[in-house]
This record gives C-alpha cells, sequence and structure tokens, in this order.
C-alpha cells in the first residue's frame, strides 16, 4: 500500500515551482533612479513599462530636461527616470525625467571636478555679477571676474548698466569652463571660464619674451589706455604707449574689437604691458634731422600760454616761442605780439627728442635798434650790480628766493623779479631759502 505525501509538503512544493517561474518582486523607491521601455508617448505624458510588472507615468514639467530626453525618444526605447511616487490613485509609479536628468548632472559634475576637466556653459541670463545658466534645475553661475581676458567686458567707473549691457550680449552664448564651486547640498555650482584657460594662458606666457610683438584684440577702452587680449591673455596699452603724439581720449584712437599689432613692453605675471607706438618709428628721430638748431622755420600761431606762445610747424608738431624770445622788447603776454592763427616766421634754438620740444625764437630773426640795445645794456649792468652787491632774488610768482649770482636768479625774467639786499628781507616778505 502506498504512502501519501503530506498535503503541507506538496503545496510547499508547488509554491517554489511557480516562484521560479514569477518574475522578480519589484518596488519602486522614492528617489531612486530606475529604467524602463516607452510604451506610450503623448503630447503630456509618457507612460513607461518596470519590469513587465508595473506601470511608470511621467507628465507636465518633469517631463523636460536640458538634454531633451523627451522630444528624442521612441516608444520601446530604454529610458532612465527617477522615482517620485511609489503609486499614484491610477496605480501607477510617478517618475520624472526632469529629476533624473539633474541627479546624472550632479554625477558628471563630481567626475569633472574629480577629472580636472572643463564642460560646455550656455548663458541664458545676465546681471551685473555675471552670466547664469539652469541645467535640471541646477543653477550655474558665471560671475563677470571669472570670464576671460577678451570677454571680460570692461567699462569706465564701473558703471553697472553698461556691464549688464555688455554681458547680455552673451545670452545663448557657449563658453568652455571649469567648475570652481560646487554645493550639491543648496543646488547651485560657480564656473570660471579664466580657469578653463589657465593652462593655455601659462603655455602662451612661457612663450612671450619682452620685444616680441603680437596680433591681438581691443578688449578694453578705459580712460588710462587700451587692453588687447592675445592668446588667451590680455595686456594693458598705457595711453603713453598709443601713439608718439600727446593722446587724451584713448577712444579716438581705437574700438572694441578692432585688430592692432603690439608689442610686448613689460611682464609681471600675468600682467603684461604693451605698446602701439613702439611697432612704428619714433617720428622725433626725423624731425630733429629737419629742424636742426640754426634754421628758419614758419608757423601759424595755435596757442597762448603764461610762458609764451606755440607754432603749428606740421601736422602734430609745434614749437615754443617763449616770452623772453618773442621780441627785442619786454613782452609779458603772447597776445600783446601775435595772434591766433598768424603766420610768423621764428628759429630753431634748441630741441629737445626726449620732451617732445622744439624751442623756438622770433626775436633772433629781427634786427636790434639802437634804443632796445641800449636798454638791454642797462638791464644786464643792473644784473651784474645786483650780482656784486649780494642781494638776493626772487619770482613774483614763486614761494624760494635765490642769490643774485646764482643759476636760479638767471631763471628769473626781468617782468617777474623781486630783489632784496638780505635774507632776511627776502623772508619777511614770505619767501625761503
Amino acid at each position: 500500500m502506498a504512502v501519501k505525501a503530506p498535503k503541507k509538503k506538496i503545496q510547499s512544493a508547488i509554491m517554489v515551482e511557480l516562484l521560479k517561474d514569477s518574475p522578480p518582486v519589484f518596488r519602486a523607491r522614492p528617489g531612486e533612479l530606475i529604467e524602463g521601455a516607452v510604451i506610450f508617448k503623448g503630447k503630456n505624458k509618457m507612460l513607461i513599462d518596470l519590469a513587465g510588472v508595473a506601470t511608470g507615468i511621467v507628465s507636465g514639467r518633469e517631463l523636460r530636461d536640458s538634454m531633451n530626453t523627451y522630444r528624442e525618444l521612441q516608444e520601446g526605447e530604454q529610458v532612465a527616470a527617477l522615482v517620485l511616487e511609489e503609486e499614484n490613485d491610477e496605480g501607477m509609479v510617478v517618475l520624472s525625467l526632469r529629476m533624473a536628468s539633474q541627479q546624472k548632472a550632479w554625477d558628471r559634475f563630481h567626475k569633472l571636478v574629480s577629472d580636472d576637466k572643463t564642460m560646455k556653459f550656455t548663458a541664458q541670463e545676465a546681471n551685473k555679477g555675471g552670466l547664469l545658466a539652469n541645467i535640471d534645475g541646477i543653477r550655474t553661475f558665471l560671475p563677470v571676474s571669472q570670464l576671460s581676458p577678451a570677454n571680460y567686458p570692461r567699462v569706465n567707473n564701473a558703471d553697472s548698466s553698461e556691464i549688464i549691457s555688455r554681458l547680455a550680449k552673451f545670452i545663448g552664448h557657449t563658453f568652455t569652463v571649469k567648475i570652481i564651486t560646487l554645493d550639491e547640498a543648496a543646488g547651485k555650482i560657480v564656473v570660471s571660464e579664466r580657469e578653463a584657460m589657465a593652462e593655455e594662458r601659462s603655455k602662451a606666457l612661457e612663450n612671450l619674451a619682452i620685444g616680441s610683438e603680437k596680433d591681438g584684440l581691443v578688449s578694453g577702452i578705459v580712460k588710462f589706455g587700451l587692453f588687447v587680449a592675445f592668446d588667451g591673455l590680455e595686456g594693458l596699452v598705457h595711453i603713453s604707449e598709443i601713439a608718439w603724439g600727446h593722446v587724451k581720449n584713448p577712444s579716438e584712437f581705437a574700438s572694441t574689437g578692432d585688430r592692432v599689432r603690439v608689442k610686448i613692453i613689460g611682464i609681471d605675471g600675468e600682467k603684461l604691458s604693451l605698446s602701439i607706438k613702439q611697432m612704428t618709428k619714433d617720428p622725433w628721430e626725423e624731425i630733429a634731422e629737419r629742424y636742426p638748431v640754426g634754421k628758419r622755420v614758419e608757423g601759424s600761431v595755435v596757442r597762448f600760454a603764461d610762458y609764451g606762445a606755440f607754432l603749428a610747424l606740421e601736422k602734430d608738431i609745434t614749437g615754443l616761442v617763449h616770452l623772453t624770445e618773442l621780441s627785442h622788447e619786454k613782452i609779458t603776454d603772447p597776445s600783446q605780439a601775435l595772434k591766433i592763427g598768424q603766420k610768423v616766421e621764428a628759429q630753431v634754438i634748441n630741441i629737445d627728442i626726449d620732451e617732445r620740444r622744439i624751442g623756438l625764437s622770433i626775436k633772433a630773426l629781427k634786427p636790434i635798434d639802437a634804443a632796445t640795445l641800449e636798454r638791454m645794456k642797462k638791464e644786464r649792468e643792473e644784473r651784474d650790480s645786483e650780482k656784486k652787491s649780494g642781494g638776493f632774488v626772487a619770482s613774483k610768482a614763486g614761494k624760494k628766493y635765490y642769490a643774485a649770482d646764482s643759476a636760479g636768479a638767471e631763471k628769473i625774467t626781468e617782468d617777474k623779479r623781486v630783489t632784496f639786499k638780505t635774507a632776511e628781507e627776502a623772508e619777511a616778505a614770505g619767501y625761503s631759502a
């Protein structure tokens, strides 16, 4: 007689066999990243099959991410999504493509930092502090101070409205940047274009030498000069190095974005001093040859000063006729002898290339009459008498007094001379030695 197996054992064996053929137990936990196949794609909704045992739903803003995942997906394709709720009222798992992309973005950002790599940043907004973008809900900020030299908005007097105007032009522009601050708890990162270009700048500096020449772009114009960018670097062309002539306003010589050729005249770390004028020969070297001492010249009176009159000899070249060289007569105001626009002849009496000065004399070309000669003789005798008497001399507009026989006294013209017999008298009058 056969012995029957216990009923409980038979049922247990059947359950084991059934479990072998059943799909694995599935549970969606909020915050978990899971994958599934797209089974429906609508205008504002998508359904995803999860392991054949559950259906996930993605809808509304949770469909949109920076990678445009939803737009590219086709039914049947696999996609990763983040679980928001285990089950909604319809029994479906609530999912998010947006949050999944954000999680992937954080993972990508952490890896970029650990690998010391760069990334792309496309500006979406601008404020006076810099440029902003939102990457899957992660606020990404590129401070103005972290822009490369070529993109830095240099403006006079830190005008905030002008800075914002310049930065606004970068909206939609894509930069290569490096992450310098990553704060996942606060949901934001800070990036730098300067840091991304640091290696490039370092290599460029290694190959840079004083005297070398570079083609660059004018990246900024300020009161004291022009900023020029090249090879990821930026240098300053000081106002004194823009042109050989006098420069009042740098903006009259260049505009932002202009191409210019410069010469490296100073290197201090990443601080570069540049020159535009040294790319050409100093015109004063030729001027000195054209205006030798003793040459007779003709010029037009263009300006008066307390100490004399300026004559225009040619474009950008003027010469000074000092008060004492205007006439053999005493002249205290150049307008007494000349008029603006008047053409006169003069003689070159000195030239200083370093100071860019040409000294002229009108009286040197004029004959001396007997009366003038006698007056000059008398003045000379008076000066000689002062020297012999051991007196002191001061200028009416000055603060110091000098011994009558000193070089300082010789420089004071007759019309401005004040004489004293003793040093005490000079000091009592308010002058000092």
